[in-house]
């Protein structure tokens, strides 16, 4: 009887630790998927989503084309239930005019917000705000600073810089005149990427910055500012261009004073790319993918869910160069004449960039 007992009793006790186990392990995979759902996200929106696009500005193709990926993949999850509308507005560069199109999305109480940012700091109080309210927001290209959202998804700006200013280093051997071209100052591509440089060109004192020049990123405005800087500088050694159409500009008013052209990084701008090929210029480029738009709606769509979203999605940058510069131009003709011709894109490259 005894023994009976002592086995009873442990019988119960394995069964009552073993309960215990399974609790925990049970309270363990509950607090780890709290934990894992992403920032802003509340869960009490249900699918089909609203989402905004709020932009600083459409007239730059660059714009133009990103805002076609989003279109494409409203479209695509309009098909699978998962989006009801899309709605755009353009502050067209002023950034207090976008902090109010958000406040007006934040007031009808979207479920999601897509932003590229006029501004690294104006913006971040009506971003926090939307945050609090649970509405997903995805912060691609033109960052903000604060961390108050679902997420940020870029390239690497300081690396982007970097990279661009260690190749014409090379290009001149450590010596010569350059000329710095950027887009608007103030606007967090720009900046990063100009930083990204300096502890380049601050470790070989050889290199002279001529200038800088900072306007849109169009064309028509760097040509201009490169056809003044031609006519005051005899001696121009190379032109380290950080952003592609910047770099189209500067090649066309070299070719039109019938100056010799000199070593120039830039984008994939299609024009850049074809004017690269046509002059046998010494080039170096990047891109920063069109697609980083539709990106950010899938993000948001996918934290609206329920699923992880990493506070920061990196995309790696590719290199353009002359043993891969054929490969972009081969499909030109799938781009605007004006436009960046871009890698291709699927949900299975979406999944992996955020499975970081």
């Amino acid at each position: 009887m005894k023994n009976f007992e002592n086995c009873t009793s442990a019988s119960l006790r394995n069964r009552l630790l073993a309960g215990a186990a399974a609790a925990a392990v049970l309270l363990a995979f509950s607090a780890g998927t709290a934990s894992a759902a992403a920032n802003c996200i509340k869960g009490d929106r249900k699918a089909p989503y609203t989402i905004g696009w709020a932009n600083i500005y459409s007239v730059p193709t660059w714009m133009k084309q990103t805002e076609g990926t989003i279109t494409d993949e409203v479209a695509a999850l309009k098909k699978d239930g998962l989006v009801k509308d899309l709605k755009i507005t353009d502050a067209q560069g002023n950034a207090q005019t976008q902090i109010q199109q958000i406040q007006s999305m934040i007031d009808a109480n979207l479920d999601a917000i897509i932003v590229e940012a006029g501004s690294s700091t104006a913006l971040d109080r009506v971003i926090s705000d939307a945050c609090s309210k649970g509405i997903a927001v995805v912060n691609f290209d033109s960052l903000v600073d604060t961390k108050n959202l679902t997420a940020k998804i870029n390239t690497d700006s300081s690396e982007w810089g970097a990279r661009a200013a260690q190749w014409m280093v090379d290009q001149l051997h450590g010596k010569g005149k350059i000329i710095i071209m950027n887009g608007p100052a103030g606007v967090s591509v720009s900046d990063d990427r100009r930083k990204g440089a300096q502890p380049v060109l601050d470790a070989n004192k050889g290199i002279q910055i001529i200038t800088e020049t900072n306007t849109e990123y169009n064309v028509a405005p760097s040509q201009e500012a490169m056809t003044s800087l031609l006519f005051a500088n005899q001696q121009i050694d190379g032109v380290l261009s950080l952003g592609g159409a910047l770099s189209a500009g500067s090649v066309l008013a070299f070719e039109r004073q019938g100056r010799d052209q000199v070593p120039t990084t830039g984008e994939n701008a299609r024009q850049f790319l074809e004017l690269w090929k046509e002059n046998g210029l010494k080039g170096w480029a990047t891109m920063q993918p069109n697609w980083l738009g539709a990106l950010s709606v899938y993000a948001a769509v996918q934290a609206l869910q329920g699923k992880n979203v990493p506070a920061f999605v990196k995309v790696p940058l590719p290199v353009i160069d002359d043993s891969s510069i054929g490969g972009y131009l081969a499909k030109a003709d799938k781009f605007p004449a004006d436009g960046y011709i871009y890698s291709d894109y699927d949900k299975a490259l979406f999944d992996k960039l955020l499975a970081q």
